[in-house]
Parts: C-alpha cells; structure tokens; sequence
C-alpha cells in the first residue's frame, strides 16, 4: 500500500485541507468500526504512540492509537492554521507539520514565491523529509492552494519546484482554486499568471477548480432542497455536517460548503488507492493515461450525483443519469462545457454499488455524443472502489482532459491584460528582489503558448476521426 503527503498552503488551501481531513476520518470510521489501523488508513494516517517522546512511538499494526494526518500546513499569517489547532482536528496535527508567519504576503505572488520562499525553503525542506521517512512507499504529493492571493499563488507554486527538485520520482497533484472574476483581490490576475507559469512546468497533474462553478452547485444544491419537492430530512452521517455534529449554516460560513465539495472531490480521487473494488486504479495511472503531452495536465473534474453534497436527504437519480451528469456543464468545477469541446482522455471513478456492466453501457451510450482526438478514440480509464461515500448508495467522479479548459485561460490573460497595460500596481512587485518586468512578459507567454496548444487540438475537431484497423487474432 502507497502513502500520500497534503501540503496545503495560505488560507484557502489550509480552509480546504482541514475540510479534507475531516471527511477523511468520517470515512475511515464508518469502514473500519472496529479502530484497526490497516492499510486504508495508513494511506494518509501515521499512527502514533503519544506516550513515546520524539519519532519513535509510529505503530505499523493493531489497534489505531492516535491518528496524525500525513500533512505539511504552511501559512504566512497564523489565523486559520491557528483556528486548526483550537478547534476539534487539532489532535491530528503536531507543531512539526506546521510553517507560519505573521505578517502574511500581502497578495502579492513575489512576496510568498521570492521572500518567503527562499527564507522558508529549508524549513519546508525539513518538514517534507520528515513526513518522507514516515511513508513506506511515498507515492503522492497532493498541493492545495489558491491562484489568487500572494501565499497560497507564490509560496505554493515555490513549493513545486523544492518538489521536484528533492523529489522526482513522486507525483505531484496540484488542485488550485482559481479567482472569479468579481474577486475582491485586485492584484488577482497578477498573481495567477506568474503562479500558472509555475504550474506549467513543475506539476503533474492540475485540478482547476473555479470559486463561481462552486458557488453555483452550492446555489443548485440549495434550490433543490427549497423548492420542496425534495426531502428535508437532515441526513445524520452527511460529509457536510460540521465536526461538531452541529449542522452548518451556509449563510453564516458560504466558503465552508464549497470547501467541502473541492475535499470530496480529493476524497473521490483517492478512494480507489484507499479502499478495495473490482477495479482499482492506482494515483499514477492518472497522469500516465490522461496526460499525453507534458503541459498538457490540466484537467476538468466534475462530481455526481450533487446530492451527496447536500446535508438532507434528497431521492438518488436513476444511476444511468448520474453518469449523463458528469458530462453536463452544470457539474463541472469550473466553468466549462465538456460536451461541446474535445476530449484527449476521460477518466470515470466510480464508488459504490456499481457493476462493470453498468459502467460499459454507459460509457457506450455516452461515447457518440462526445468528441475525442482522432488518434485517442478509446482514450478512457475506469476504475470502481466499493466502498461508496458515507451515507451514499454510490457517486461517480469525472477527470477529463478536455479543450474546454482553455476558456479559462483566456480569460485570465485578458484579466491579466487590463492591469498590465496600465502597469497598474507593478510597482509593488517589481520593488521586491528577484522580481523583473521580464517575469510578467515571460508568464505571458508560458499562458499563450499553452492556449496556442489547445487552439491547434480544438482545429482537429472536425476532421474526421482515423477508422484506425483493429489487429485480428486468429483463434
């Protein structure tokens, strides 16, 4: 069995971690009843002996003692990692795992990429050796971060390069949250295209998750609970209650329920090297068959049903519509529309009571309404993992590589255009050390080049697929 690291980073990676880590014990628990510490859990769990002092009370078998999660938390202002530690999760972190400041970077991407990264580089060094030595087998690390502000856009991808430097042979997934566009940090679309440049050359695998996509789910989840032909019932075992067991209101914390569904995305991800099925797929897999071009690894994600978000009990869809969902614009995570752009490869995760049959016959009946490139017709990945979402019959998370990630793009070099051709607020990163103007030109054209990729797919969409012969197997 393989381990995972999270590294989560500023306010929104640390917000969506803790969300993570949560489920995650909810999960574990309603499995493994009987507290043995097992390989499922072992995947992002240490278990410790807190009577032993220093590193040497890790148990490797019998019953779960105290269980410390398999992070690295870094900030540079101490209020959310600080909220952590006071509130119920605070026995699954130590001070070991933890990099905090006081002074924040401002939302400014070269004050956390150039200053805090070289002043922190060797603590964070230390920090990811140490949870290194904890895993039998390091298979993934797994960034969460934010585009938009100066911690989670310049700490956050600094990391990726100490990553891959000290790191190699171990895959690197990056979720990052990408800025709307009525986001209230105005430096935003700076900070997002240095950050992307990053992005392009030292992650595997990006999962762009969009703050409005978000929102609109939370929007739809909320109408299909008022408008009252749907059941009210609170589910007792929901993923979205709160740890407490007290019940969130989303009119008081609006970040947390949309925290929650980029965690279950995370939890989906990973359940099938967490949990057994009849058809696993293991971390790597992921990048080997949906990534065909090195920076080319953005990919779409989408999560259905939507009911398992919600904190009542709404009545399942017909499992066949729950596969037709994924593939609708409505469940992207970012503002996308799959259907109508071209897919390089697809990868369907389903959990739960599911049959391989079922998924062959969906994936026959969806296959004519979707647009592959011509030299990847079959350029799906399947796995099912058994154990289905807590409180859940099943649930279905859709990865695709897709050109309709571009639209994204687009519209964050036009963003970024507006400021830079005022040289609006250039002014403060470019007074920091290491920081030039050709930094900006440079990120400019990482993005373009990227968009410039995706245009010459999108131009094969029209040609017609190459009926490739199929070798015949005398029998």
């Amino acid at each position: 069995m393989t381990q995972s690291v999270v590294i989560q980073v500023g306010q929104c990676g640390n917000q969506i971690g803790c969300c993570f880590w949560d489920l995650a014990l909810r999960e574990h628990a309603a499995v493994n009843q009987k507290a043995i510490y097992d390989e499922a859990i072992s995947s992002f769990f240490r278990n410790v002996d807190t009577r032993v002092v220093g590193d040497g009370g890790s148990i490797s078998k019998g019953k779960i003692c105290s269980l410390k999660a398999r992070a690295v938390l870094i900030d540079m202002e101490e209020g959310v990692v600080n909220e952590i530690l006071q509130g119920p999760l605070r026995d699954v972190f130590d001070s070991k795992q933890l990099i905090t400041d006081i002074s924040g970077s401002g939302n400014n991407w070269a004050v956390g990429h150039k200053v805090f990264g070289s002043l922190y580089q060797e603590q964070i060094l230390e920090k990811l050796r140490k949870s290194a030595e904890h895993c039998d087998c390091l298979q993934c690390f797994f960034v969460i971060h934010s585009m938009g502000g100066g911690t989670g856009s310049g700490l956050g991808t600094f990391l990726l390069k100490v990553l891959e430097d000290e790191f190699p042979e171990v895959y690197k997934f990056v979720t990052s949250v990408y800025p709307s566009g009525e986001d209230d940090v105005i430096t935003s679309p700076y900070n997002s295209m240095l950050a992307m440049k990053e992005l392009n050359e030292h992650a595997d695998c990006v999962l762009p998750i969009d703050n409005q996509s978000l929102f609109d789910i939370i929007s739809k989840i909320d109408l299909m609970v008022n408008s009252g032909k749907l059941g009210t019932a609170i589910k007792p075992k929901s993923l979205v209650t709160s740890s407490a067991g007290a019940f969130k209101k989303r009119q008081e914390k609006p970040f947390d329920a949309m925290n929650n569904i980029v965690a279950n995305l995370l939890l989906n991800l990973t359940s099938s090297a967490r949990f057994e099925g009849s058809l696993n797929m293991d971390l790597n897999e992921i990048s080997m068959n949906l990534v065909p071009f090195p920076q080319l690894h953005y990919l779409v994600s989408s999560l259905t049903p939507l009911y398992t978000l919600a904190d009542v009990n709404i009545p399942s869809r017909r499992l066949d519509q729950m596969f037709s969902d994924a593939f609708s614009k409505d469940h992207q995570l970012i503002r996308a529309d799959p259907k109508h752009s071209l897919y390089l490869a697809c990868a369907l995760m389903v959990r739960g009571n599911v049959q391989i049959s079922d998924l062959r016959r969906n994936i026959e009946r969806l296959k004519p309404s979707l647009r592959f490139v011509s030299w990847n017709q079959e350029g799906w990945k399947t796995s099912l993992c058994s154990v289905p979402p807590v409180g859940h019959s099943h649930s279905l998370l859709a990865l695709a590589n897709n050109t309709c990630v571009k639209p994204t793009f687009i519209e964050l070099r036009e963003r970024f255009m507006r400021l830079y051709k005022k040289r609006a607020h250039l002014h403060h990163y470019l007074q920091i050390e290491g920081m030039e103007e050709s930094c900006f030109t440079e990120a400019m054209s990482s993005l373009s080049a990227l968009i410039q990729e995706y245009n010459q797919l999108d131009a094969t969409k029209s040609m017609p697929a190459e009926d490739l012969p199929r070798l015949r197997i005398a029998v």
